[in-house]
């Protein structure tokens, strides 16, 4: 139980930090502005706290027995299934992630607009990955660490942050992706 304690507060430690991360973002891309130090300082705790987070994670799935059998209840399951396929498609869409500046660069400078668009495609999946993944853990988080204990608050809690995700997540991509087309195609 320990373990999954700190996968916990590793989790709200990460989803912390990615509110920030896509907040600046978020602000550097509307104000055509950017400082690769702060973008940096701003995705490394991310890093590292989404590494541990996932490694206790896997640790808890695959050596305690936290992940046998969802195909018993696959209806009460189904949360569970959606936050462990989306944490399976986060790092391959991370990889991209940290090349999509230079691939869209590369992309509109030699006209090659399938590829353009499919990294577009690609940024707008990996943040909504992101949100699916944040918004089906969070509320786990808090009752794995005894700060939530009624279905009932768990529902209204969810529900806020079901909201919010959403909010985010469009916020997010309006403000990239207008950005970037601007950026690319005057």
């Amino acid at each position: 139980m320990k373990l999954k304690k700190i996968n916990a507060v590793l989790s709200l430690l990460t989803i912390f930090f990615i509110l920030i991360h896509i907040g600046y973002n978020v602000y550097c891309y509307l104000a055509f502005y950017y400082n690769p130090t702060l973008k940096t300082i701003t995705a490394m705790p991310i890093m590292v706290l989404a590494c541990l987070h996932g490694i206790c994670g896997m640790i808890s799935v695959f050596l305690m027995g936290d992940g046998t059998r969802l195909d018993l209840y696959p209806k009460q399951n189904k949360r569970t299934i959606i936050q462990r396929v989306s944490a399976a498609l986060i790092f391959p869409l991370l990889i991209l992630h940290l090349n999509t500046f230079n691939l869209l660069k590369s992309s509109a400078e030699e006209n090659k607009m399938i590829l353009f668009y499919t990294v577009i495609f690609c940024q707008i999946l990996f943040y909504a990955i992101i949100i699916i993944h944040t918004v089906t853990s969070a509320s786990k988080a808090f009752i794995t660490l005894g700060l939530l204990s009624s279905p009932q608050k768990q529902k209204k809690l969810d529900k806020i942050i079901y909201i919010a995700g959403a909010l985010i997540f469009v916020f997010a991509v309006f403000a990239v992706v207008k950005t970037q087309f601007s950026m690319f195609f005057k």
